[in-house]
């Protein structure tokens, strides 16, 4: 197992040297990856240094021990503090210990006691690991967890969402028995609202009533087929596995049935849509959409029966068309894909118009389906449609539908690929004008004490995360190094120009402490402000 990593505080600095050098760190299991001289210090120093463990003394300037503990609860939570103190007092341990301090060590300590503590702490650190890695404790949550995982997988495949080459192993790993069949269909069922029940037992507990229709599904379709049954947006859904045991039309009629016992044992109304079958898993999603627009036929055919989708809505010979899961497919490549992505997604798509046999109306509607498509997103990033589409002439002949369907993928391509290239560079563009605001923002408001990442965060609308890791790939340093460089430009500027106290200064620039501005000022200059003043001063006078 890897060292544990260890950051030091303490305001002096023989102390921390002494501590660092008496320790066989590594034979403890630790290793120690920086020091910091205060808890201001020590809080834009976490950050980098991603420690496990923080050892702070109790008594410092600028932020004690307690005060970085809090505030490294409130962002690290799981991070461990050990205090160090010279004060045996029940207040400060009081306060330690509502601060979930792992340990709260009197001073003095020597090498030996400290070595007995890290060893505790140690143990501790490996126990926390081993329960969140123990491979029994991880199969037990996994067994708990196994029904709603299996719920969310079989929404995801009736959504048309999940990865295509994970249907399979998904299927054996939950034990869900629906391969190997002939064709597959879904059903809907939803429970109608229920105005009087004459059996005591469910007009006391109305909220069992899915509940018992779910089993009386599951009771009558087991001797008929292989089955699923879920619980979906839409309502209690299965999908059922037609093959050489049973046929579409004895489906069918069970779920009729099904309607009927509900009724008559339950005194439950439920209605059925029932979707049109589909000769793949991969395309459940359709016989399902298809079970939910039967549902939508009650108000004409009347609730409390199966509707099957075929009974109400024409059968299509051929169908061609561009879903919601393509939009999604393609407006992702385009965004955040590379140009072989893009490529892809599109051919593939075209592929689609070469294996369907439908009216050339069809193909029109379907090219148009895909530009509309690309018209929106150049809408939604402001991008100029004649630039993409190259020419005026290809845009509305494009849209006009009458681009010959073997060439199509050859005309759109290029087009998707500039509206690619233009979102990144107006991606960057807007990285740069927010890095820009930010920088702005900082030198309008230095000033505040106050100020901090979340709070310019809120003003640019982004999250602190986020912010922190553009600005400092833009500009090479940290949130807190560019405002302390800006804070300390500006008390240069007044040191100079001015004869304001430092103290004065101190407040204009943001800090509250007089010593902790100096401090900050010292470390960047290598002078107090005041020196700094002196030298300028002869400086001038010279």
């Amino acid at each position: 197992m890897s060292l544990y990593r260890i950051m030091l505080v303490d305001d002096e600095e023989e102390v921390r040297k002494a501590i660092i050098r008496k320790m066989d760190w590594e034979q403890l299991g630790f290793e120690v990856v920086g020091d910091a001289e205060n808890g201001e210090d020590a809080l834009e120093k976490l950050e980098q240094l991603e420690p496990d463990v923080v050892i702070t003394d109790i008594r410092m300037p600028y932020m004690d021990g307690l005060t970085l503990t809090s505030r490294i609860r409130e962002k690290y939570p799981y991070l461990k503090v050990l205090i160090f103190s010279g004060y045996d007092d029940f207040e400060y341990a009081k306060q330690a210990i509502k601060l979930n301090v792992t340990e709260y060590i009197l001073k003095p300590v020597n090498g030996q006691e400290l070595a007995v503590i890290l060893k505790r702490l140690k143990e501790s650190l490996d126990e926390e690991i081993e329960q969140r890695r123990n491979i029994n404790s991880l199969q037990k949550s996994y067994l708990e967890s196994l029904p709603m995982l299996r719920e969310l997988f079989l929404n995801d495949l009736v959504r048309g969402i999940t990865d295509i080459q994970a249907v399979v192993p998904k299927l054996k790993g939950y034990g869900i028995d629906l391969l190997e069949a002939h064709e597959w269909m879904a059903a809907v069922i939803c429970v109608e609202k229920v105005e009087r029940i004459e059996t005591q037992e469910l007009s006391l507990h109305q909220e069992l009533i899915p509940i018992s229709v779910r089993e009386l599904i599951a009771d009558c379709l087991k001797p008929y087929c292989r089955f699923t049954i879920f619980n979906s947006v839409e309502g209690i859904t299965v999908i059922a596995a037609v093959d050489e045991h049973n046929t579409q039309t004895g489906l069918i009629n069970i779920f009729n049935d099904i309607c009927k016992e509900s009724r008559r044992m339950l005194e439950v109304m439920i209605t059925i849509g029932v979707g049109h079958s589909c000769d793949t898993l991969q395309e459940i999603s359709n016989s399902y959409q298809t079970a939910v627009d039967a549902l939508g036929y009650r108000a004409i055919v009347g609730k409390g029966r199966m509707i099957y989708i075929n009974d109400v809505e024409p059968v299509s010979r051929g169908k061609l068309q561009f879903s919601a899961k393509d939009e999604e497919e393609l407006t992702a490549a385009i965004k955040f894909g590379s140009q072989d992505r893009i490529e892809s997604v599109l051919q593939n798509l075209s592929a689609g118009m070469a294996d369907a046999k439908v009216h050339a109306s069809q193909y029109r509607v379907y090219m148009l389906s895909i530009a509309n498509c690309l018209v929106r997103l150049m809408q939604q990033y402001d991008l100029n449609i004649d630039e993409m589409f190259d020419s005026k002439a290809r845009y509305e002949d494009i849209l006009a539908g009458t681009c010959r369907r073997e060439e199509f993928a050859d005309h759109i391509i290029p087009i998707a690929c500039r509206m690619s290239e233009a979102m990144n560079r107006e991606r960057d563009n807007t990285t740069r004008r927010v890095i820009k605001e930010a920088k702005e923002y900082i030198r309008e408001h230095y000033s505040n004490p106050e100020l901090s990442v979340e709070m310019l965060c809120r003003h640019l609308h982004m999250s602190p995360a986020y912010f922190s890791t553009v600005f400092k790939k833009e500009t090479g340093q940290t949130y807190v190094n560019y405002l302390t460089e800006v804070r300390l430009g500006k008390a240069v500027e007044l040191l100079n120009e001015t004869d304001d106290k430092t103290y004065m200064i101190a407040q204009k620039v943001g800090y509250q402490e007089q010593n902790y501005f100096s401090y900050v000022f010292k470390k960047r200059y290598g002078v107090s402000p005041t020196k700094y003043r002196g030298v300028s001063d002869v400086k001038g006078a010279l």
